[in-house]
Parts: structure tokens; sequence; C-alpha cells
């Protein structure tokens, strides 16, 4: 029973490894471009619900679904920062630690040994997995001042400076 169940979260995550690879080659990723996601609730790192209407609709957000064990994200952080350092006043960066082969604990221990200089938020149910479609860790969805999703993109060398100066200066033409 229990070799079965590590085996099977062994696959799921190798999946959630290689699924950025599968998916740069198709047109949507995840949640459509010019939807709005769903309401959803999810846990700051204390264990307190936090609504993402708090960010969403008030002005633009970039949302990235993290692991503490994904290579990818850890790939990804560069570019993050510095569209953090460069937009951090005009755009809210929120990202989604996963439930996948961590804990709350695990990501609070990782950030204590790594800060960053985001806003992190627990899903441990995957209402925002869900809401975003979120089809592996990587993925980031840009939403502009009304809520509606501009970018998607997953894997380390997404374009995130070109999706946030478009959403920044209004040009929320659809990229991919």
């Amino acid at each position: 029973m229990v070799k079965t169940c590590v085996v099977r979260r062994a696959s799921y995550v190798g999946l959630l490894l290689l699924t950025p690879a599968l998916l740069r080659a198709q047109d949507v990723i995840g949640i459509p471009v010019g939807e709005t996601p769903p309401a959803v609730t999810l846990e700051n790192l204390n264990g307190d619900s936090v609504a993402l209407s708090k960010w969403i609709g008030k002005k633009p957000v970039i949302v990235e679904f993290w692991a503490t064990w994904c290579p990818i994200c850890a790939e990804l952080l560069p570019r993050m920062e510095a569209a953090q350092k460069k937009y951090g006043d005009r755009v809210e960066f929120v990202v989604v630690a996963v439930a996948v082969n961590q804990s709350k604990n695990t990501v609070r221990r990782h950030l204590e040994k790594n800060p960053m200089p985001f806003t992190f938020l627990w899903d441990g149910n995957g209402a925002a997995v869900r809401a975003f479609q979120a089809p592996s860790t990587s993925y980031i969805a840009v939403l502009d001042a009304k809520g509606k999703v501009v970018y998607t993109g997953v894997g380390e060398d997404q374009d995130i400076e070109r999706a946030l100066t478009k959403v920044v200066t209004g040009s929320n033409r659809r990229q991919q």
C-alpha cells in the first residue's frame, strides 16, 4: 500500500516536471486569455484565509504556481525577481504554493532560508490550481487591472518582462 502511494506520488511529480516542455507547443496553456478566473480563497502561510480578490481586479497581478522542489521554478526565479524590482510598485506578485509533495511548513522553512519578495499563498485543496487550470508548476498567469487574463505561460524561458510591460502600459493583446 505504501509502495503504491510512493510510486503514484513520484509519477505525479515527474509529470509536473515534464508538463512544461509538452505544453510549450500548445496555443492555450491553462485558463484562456481574456477570461476572468473564478473567485478563490487560499491560505497565507500562517493558515489565515485569503481571497485572491484582495488583489485581482484592483491592479495588474502576476500569479505563479510554484513548489519548493520545482527546478524550473528555481530557474524562473531570477526573471520573477527582476520583474518584481521593475514593476513591484504597479503589479502585485502572488506565488501560489501547490500542495504536491510539500507542506506549509516545508514552504515556510524554504522561504526562511531563501527569502523571496513575493506574496506566498498556500493552495492546500487545489482551489487555485482548478480556477486557473494550472497544468504544472512554473505556470504563470498575468491579469490586467480589471482581472482578465492577458498572458499565460509555463517553463523557465517565459518573457515575463514583455507580459508585464503590456499589462502596465495597457496593451493587452493576446500573447503566449
